[in-house]
């Protein structure tokens, strides 16, 4: 019972997999295609600042399902070294979308001042 429990959450997890990098690819083409678009505009700074929290917008719910894929995959009668191994996975991925997240909070759209560092 418990391997099919374990093939089941092994689909489960892949599928959540595919939705990442379906969300990350859709992320950046979004992106792309704004900055294409805004090439030589009058409102270039802020339609770069738009793009990029849009994106970041995209990683940031993809990060959540990739945890989810993760916590899916080590459900089943985890061993120590698979929770340790989720746990860092975890914190890695809690930090860095904290840390995307207050960017954005952080990043004003209406200003027109260049988005240093991006």
């Amino acid at each position: 019972m418990e391997e099919h429990f374990r093939l089941i959450a092994g689909h489960v997890a892949l599928v959540l997999e595919v939705i990442v990098v379906a969300m990350v690819a859709i992320g950046t083409v979004e992106a792309l295609l704004l900055i294409v678009r805004l090439r030589g505009g009058a409102g270039r700074s802020g339609g770069l600042r738009q793009a990029w929290l849009r994106f970041a917008a995209w990683i940031l719910i993809s990060l959540e399902f990739a945890l989810a894929a993760d916590i899916v995959r080590t459900a089943i009668a985890p061993t120590w070294d698979d929770i340790g191994k989720l746990g860092a996975i975890a914190a890695i991925r809690t930090a860095l979308g904290f840390f995307l997240g207050r960017d954005m909070a952080q990043t004003p759209l209406g200003v027109d001042q260049p988005v240093e560092g991006r």
